[in-house]
């Protein structure tokens, strides 16, 4: 990678009034988290439809929290790698007004990113799929699956299942990020699913310029991108941090 790609990218971000981040798996993979789809990802080892759709889950609760506790455990393991800590600190220096994100990890906000918009929700909670209670990751019961509410009604996480909507109050937030911004940057995401797919047209439509992080060409890369960066996030955006002459530690030191 030429270093005049990390420097553009730097004097870009910096010209730049209102930049937004929208990452995807990609950004989590150097955390440990596989994507879904690629090998050794749940679902090479799930069936997507038998284990990740909201009627599957309502027809046999337990079998799909099988999957959950799987999942589960690997969340819970991961550590937030350099790309989410430079994020954060791009963050933290003004320069980024938010991510928007269509993991449900939490790595952004334990990196120190504040302004996260959850385009598929979180595992940090669950709630009951019958009477709509919520109740906090830890008090979830496991030994017994699936885990149940007072009410009796199966718990599920607040994250999305096919065949499910995008929670209306992320979307409305995305929207309105991507009608405001005039850098888009790109993390790890081919972008290509709907209705996340949109959200490039959006700020593109505004004007926006597109800087796409990606260790491989996407969909997006001829159609949208401005700007490609062909390494993977840990090493991109950190080189971008530093280019800007801003430290990636935490404090600002």
């Amino acid at each position: 990678m030429s270093p005049s790609k990390i420097e553009e990218a730097a004097a870009r971000l910096r010209a730049s009034s209102w930049a937004v981040a929208l990452t995807g798996a990609g950004i989590s993979v150097e955390s440990g988290i596989p994507d879904f789809r690629s090998p050794g990802g749940l679902w090479s080892r799930y069936d997507p439809m038998e284990y990740g759709d909201i009627r599957a889950f309502r027809m046999n609760p337990g079998k799909v929290w099988r999957m959950l506790v799987d999942m589960d455990r690997m969340l819970c393991e991961a550590k937030p790698n350099p790309a989410h800590e430079a994020l954060a600190v791009l963050e933290r220096e003004g320069i980024l007004k938010g991510v928007i994100t269509q993991n449900v990890d939490s790595l952004h906000q334990r990196a120190g990113s504040r302004t996260v918009v959850e385009f598929h929700g979180h595992g940090r909670s669950a709630r009951c799929d019958q009477c709509g209670r919520e109740v906090p990751r830890e008090a979830l019961k496991l030994e017994n699956l699936p885990p149940r509410c007072g009410c009796g009604g199966p718990l599920r996480p607040n994250f999305v299942f096919f065949g499910e909507g995008i929670p209306r109050e992320a979307y409305l937030q995305a929207a309105f990020m991507m009608e405001r911004c005039d850098l888009l940057l790109v993390v790890g995401t081919s972008a290509t699913v709907a209705p996340a797919s949109q959200l490039p047209l959006m700020a593109k439509g505004r004007g926006a310029f597109l800087i796409e992080v990606n260790p491989n060409e996407t969909e997006l890369t001829a159609a949208q991108t401005d700007l490609h960066i062909a390494l993977p996030a840990g090493k991109a955006l950190p080189a971008i941090v530093s280019a800007m002459g801003l430290s990636m530690d935490p404090e600002g030191k």
